[in-house]
């Protein structure tokens, strides 16, 4: 007989003997629906059409909980991941250049190799040495990506066409003119400075999508302490974008909306054991010998390996906090090497099917612990109910992106506002973890990442007699 005692706390994690399918259908249907606006917005962050968030979502979360040995764990395209390969690969330059088309496949490609990295550094131990990361590094490269995150948000919130009616106002002042000369070594400056540029114009704003993004952020952020205790995490996220999508519906809102889902093509699909998943999947061969990324790096080989191992690396920072946040409070022990191999055939599957690389997710995993996960089976229903959903997405295409605009900023604003962990940090922590976040800010997360360890590298020093000094 198995000796198994159940946990007093219902949301704990409990024994294999005790898991419960429903709970974790349940679970996985509430974990689906409350990610949707997410999904679509990270998309956008991308660089290419929401829907494509949707269409994308569901494979690799399957991969994640196949391989993953987390029960909670829930992954995906994330901010930080949708903002770096966006930001690796000059996403808004490409797509100018060469259409979305041939941006998703040089995403898709990325995210290959993303995936292939991730193995090689599973296989040479790189899972143990990410945990001797610099706290301050850590700290100061996910406030700098908050704010890359704020930044990209924002104009879609403001301004009724977006991103690109805010760079034409920009365009007709000085400012581009100032920035210009630093673009280069700066390539998130001009995000910065147009940020600011929106703040501070006002009188420039649309008022529709402007009420839209404060209300809608604002009651992301507090509206669960107002509505009851028996709903659900997330109901707010859900309650936002229905009234937006509402609301665009009734009044025919102008603005920025998700736009036309297109429909499957109904002999696309993968079948397994006479199961037709349908899901749409890119030619993989093609991805390697005809998507041009190389020429993104430079055309050096090397340059590509490395930043996708940069950029495996940073990723797995965040399934490591995740997963030793659930070991420090559930008493759930975690396998680096597991995980990062998860986060490898995660982001393989993930090229497989057109989407951007995929991470751990903190509020999609927390959430997935208070509706009562109890196993990996949770985010593998999750996937399956985005994939055989996606027919019915369509009721997504009159959403407001600045309704999506809003459930981003809620998730990093006060996080930027008052980042706890920098600001606990004294003497040359201090400098080490503002200044990673200040570089990633104004260049790029894997640039910024890499100079944070430069920093701590040049600051080691005076860091060790400091704490001598005082210790």
């Amino acid at each position: 007989m198995l000796n198994c005692v159940y946990q007093s706390n219902p949301i704990r994690y409990v024994p294999f003997c005790l898991t419960s399918p429903f709970r974790d259908l349940l679970s996985g249907v509430i974990m689906a629906a409350t990610s949707v606006p997410q999904l679509i917005a990270y998309a956008e962050t991308v660089g290419y059409a929401g829907y494509r968030g949707l269409a994308t979502a569901g494979p690799p979360l399957a991969a994640w909980g196949i391989v993953t040995g987390s029960p909670f764990m829930n992954a995906g395209v994330t901010s930080i991941t949708a903002l770096m390969a966006k930001s690796d690969l000059d996403g808004e330059a490409y797509v100018a250049r060469y259409g979305e088309e041939a941006y998703v496949d040089l995403v898709a490609a990325y995210s290959l190799y993303i995936g292939l990295a991730s193995v090689v550094l599973a296989l040479i131990g790189f899972g143990k040495l990410a945990k001797w990361v610099p706290q301050p590094v850590r700290s100061g490269f996910k406030w700098g990506c908050a704010v890359g995150v704020l930044v990209s948000a924002v104009p879609n919130g403001f301004f009724a066409l977006g991103g690109s009616e805010l760079k034409q106002y920009v365009a007709e002042s000085t400012l581009r003119d100032l920035v210009a000369p630093f673009q280069a070594a700066f390539p998130g400056l001009p995000n910065v400075t147009n940020f600011i540029f929106a703040l501070i114009h006002p009188n420039m704003w649309g008022l529709e999508p402007t009420i839209m993004f404060v209300l809608g952020t604002a009651f992301i952020m507090e509206g669960k302490t107002y509505l009851p205790r028996f709903l659900p995490p997330g109901t707010e996220v859900i309650l936002v974008t229905a009234a937006a999508t509402a609301y665009s519906v009734l009044y025919n809102y102008s603005g920025g909306v998700v736009g036309e889902i297109p429909a499957l093509d109904p002999d696309a699909g993968i079948f397994f054991g006479g199961l037709r998943i349908p899901v749409e999947v890119v030619d993989v061969r093609k991805l390697v010998t005809e998507v041009p990324i190389v020429t993104q790096f430079g055309g050096s080989w090397f340059m590509l390996a490395l930043s996708a191992s940069i950029f495996a690396g940073v990723n797995f920072l965040s399934v490591m906090g995740i997963a030793s946040g659930f070991e420090n409070e559930d008493g759930i022990p975690w396998n680096a090497e597991r995980e990062l191999i998860a986060q490898g055939v995660s982001c393989g599957v993930a090229a497989a099917v057109g989407s951007a690389p995929v991470s751990g997710s903190m509020s999609r995993s927390l959430v997935s612990r208070m509706t009562g996960t109890t196993s990996q089976l949770a985010c593998i229903l999750t996937a399956l109910c985005w994939i055989y959903l996606q027919p019915y997405m369509s009721i997504m295409t009159p959403t407001p992106k600045a309704a999506l605009s809003a459930v981003i900023v809620s998730a990093v604003l006060k996080g930027i506002a008052f980042p706890k962990d920098l600001l606990k940090l004294r003497g040359v922590d201090s400098v080490i973890g503002w200044g990673t976040g200040l570089i990633t800010a104004v260049t790029s997360p894997t640039q910024g990442f890499g100079a944070g360890l430069a920093l701590f590298a040049i600051l080691n020093k005076f860091r060790s007699s400091a704490k001598e000094k005082y210790s």
